[in-house]
């Protein structure tokens, strides 16, 4: 028999509630569809049972989530009546429970209606739109009965957008948000009336529409301003959903160029095997992300299409299996008019100076190098922070974020010591930002090869000065022929702790040898060999301890190791080179200022360490 379905008659809370206290997991979902939470307590993956009133608030806003996409689904495939039908009762639902501002809400909150936060509300409210619409363009005879509630949504969102912008906060990303929550619902509206949209003013080229709210928000080099993947995306889908039925040829030239820049930014950023990495605050792995990707992707593919994208569509759809929607599929023919042309692939390095991130590709290795703002209420800790993944293999990544609530995993994830940066005398990082040195693309690059440097394919070199009192870090990643050097010189006005650290968020083998470089070996679904040395005649301590690995589950543990000196001036410099890459490396040695890679077909080349 099939399980009973039924919409929830609770108002939902803050979904980052919905977190283990004990373990730091989010907690298993059950049912969202079936509207009652989980008997006995909501399951951890460790075996607890959790039961308390912000979880179940929590799963009440993955309940009704989980119905609004739902009906958008049933829409798109003909479920008219099932749809409508629970459309009308969503209506009476919300006359009945959301007439106010939600009491509830934490005072930093901007409070919602149905759920704690008006951008929980305006999520909600963007699918029910959009289903609206797909039913109108075959009839609206039976969605009158809803016109109640997507004339309140509307006036919520804009309610919503007036607190905001008046706080002058036009470029937080809850803008664009309520902007697609009131463009959708009151383009349901217009055309259940039967009668042209007139909204376009006021939700998309007025002064805190979504125009207005991208020219702020993202940068000059395609970043969205918190310089998070997750938020990045999370704008952009908002975006792509609020222009449904849109001309590109219709949206302001620099609006078009932000969109196709931020879906450069993905593409960029993304493996070859569609990983994304997880910048800054966000999820690490999550189903109902892996949703918002395709969907996201969808959407992209139909304004300015990119070959790289496609590989994240298909990564998402494998992580997700079974719990696949299909609603990415039904999506075609979004926009009125054609896409712009298909986007340059990237080359092997790219810089996004706004941001500070430097992205090196070659050889199997694909590298971040982390040195930009800090991102507000979403940034990390993470200055000079080296990521290294393979096409599939998170080797080295972002480790992400647990749900928000979870206060104590919460400030790991954010700091120093929970990422691939480098400390001093255990201390944390200050929030700072650091400096693009210097940048190539290779031979005739940008910027050109550092001086005594040859055999680069390109480099990415920065600073940062403000992350501890008097010191000074500069980070150089460069290509080699077939192996990826990373040059982390950090310098103090005496002698300090100073500790570069390896956060892998895979197996890990380390070996130290009697002579010559620690060596170290990653492991996944590709392997990659690491050598390790550092200044001559300063004594480097190569300590591992196990540790959390990435943020979707923190009791994970994986090999950390740190290097650690005490001096007032030290090199880290470490050679990688992917399993499946060759000639293979045969010697690496620090000598001075320079690092020299030699090679089993007797080739060799060298390194400056800043530039």
């Amino acid at each position: 028999m099939a399980a009973l379905r039924r919409i929830a008659r609770e108002r939902g809370g803050w979904w980052h509630a919905y977190v283990c206290p004990a373990h730091g997991v989010e907690l298993d979902h059950g049912d969202l569809l079936a509207g009652v939470f989980p008997d006995g307590g909501a399951r951890c993956a460790h075996g607890c049972r959790v039961d308390d009133e912000a979880v179940r608030g929590a799963w009440l806003v993955l309940s009704h989530q989980a119905w609004a996409r739902h009906l958008r689904v049933l829409a798109h495939r003909g479920e008219r009546a099932e749809t409508v039908a629970r459309l009308v009762e969503y209506a009476g639902l919300y006359a009945e429970l959301a007439t106010e501002r939600h009491g509830e809400a934490q005072t930093w909150m901007l409070r919602g209606r149905l759920f704690h936060q008006a951008l929980t509300d305006a999520i909600w409210a963007v699918n029910i739109g959009h289903t609206v619409m797909t039913l109108a363009e075959k009839g609206t005879d039976e969605l009158h009965a809803v016109l109640p509630l997507l004339d309140e949504l509307e006036r919520a969102a804009l309610d919503a957008r007036a607190v905001l912008t008046g706080q002058g906060q036009l470029a937080s990303n809850y803008t664009a948000w309520l902007n697609a929550a009131g463009g959708a619902a009151s383009r349901a509206a217009a055309a259940v009336r039967g009668r042209d949209w007139d909204g376009g003013e006021r939700w998309l080229a007025g002064e805190h529409g979504l125009y207005a709210h991208l020219r702020v928000a993202v940068a000059e080099d395609g970043w969205e301003w918190e310089g998070s993947t997750y938020y990045h995306g999370f704008v952009l889908r908002a975006a792509l959903l609020a222009l449904r039925s849109t001309d590109p040829s219709d949206i302001p030239s620099d609006v078009l160029d932000v969109l196709a820049g931020m879906t450069d930014v993905l593409a960029t950023i993304a493996t070859p095997g569609g990983i994304l990495p997880a910048l800054h605050d966000g999820p690490y792995l999550r189903g109902p992300l892996a949703l918002e990707w395709l969907e996201l992707v969808s959407l992209a593919q139909q304004l300015a299409p990119s070959a790289a994208l496609d590989a994240v569509a298909a990564r998402a759809r494998t992580e997700l299996g079974p719990a696949d929607d299909g609603l990415d599929g039904e999506l075609g023919g979004w926009f009125a008019g054609p896409p712009l042309p298909e986007r340059a692939v990237p080359g092997p390095v790219t810089v996004f100076p706004s941001a500070g991130y430097g992205v090196l590709r070659g050889a199997g290795v694909h590298a971040l190098l982390d040195f930009g703002p800090h991102g507000g209420s979403h940034g990390h800790r993470d200055k000079l922070s080296l990521y290294l993944y393979g096409d599939n293999t998170p080797w080295q990544p972002d480790p992400g974020q647990v749900p928000y609530a979870h206060a104590e995993f919460r400030e790991l994830y954010a700091s120093a010591a929970a990422h691939p940066a480098f400390r001093v005398d255990g201390g944390e990082q200050a929030e700072c930002t650091g400096t693009l040195l210097a940048w190539d693309d290779g031979p005739g690059g940008d910027s050109g090869g550092a001086p005594g440097d040859s055999s680069c394919a390109g480099s990415v070199t920065a600073e940062v000065t403000a992350a501890y009192e008097g010191v000074r870090a500069v980070r150089r990643v460069a290509l080699g022929s077939c192996y990826l050097v990373d040059l982390l010189t950090v310098t103090g006005p005496e002698p300090r702790r100073i500790t570069a650290q390896l956060r892998p968020g895979t197996a890990l083998d380390v070996q130290v040898q009697a002579a010559g470089p620690l060596r170290t070996t990653w492991y996944g679904e590709e392997t990659l060999h690491g050598w390790h040395t550092h200044t001559s005649g300063v004594p480097v301590r190569p300590v591992t301890a196990p540790g959390p690995g990435p943020a979707d589950d923190p009791q994970r543990t994986r090999t950390r190791v740190d290097f650690t000196a005490d001096a007032d001036r030290v090199v880290f410099a470490s050679v990688y080179q992917a399993a499946s890459a060759g000639p293979a490396v045969s010697a690496v040695r620090l000598l001075g200022e320079e690092l020299t890679v030699e090679l089993a077909d007797g080739s060799s080349a060298r390194f400056r360490t800043e530039g």
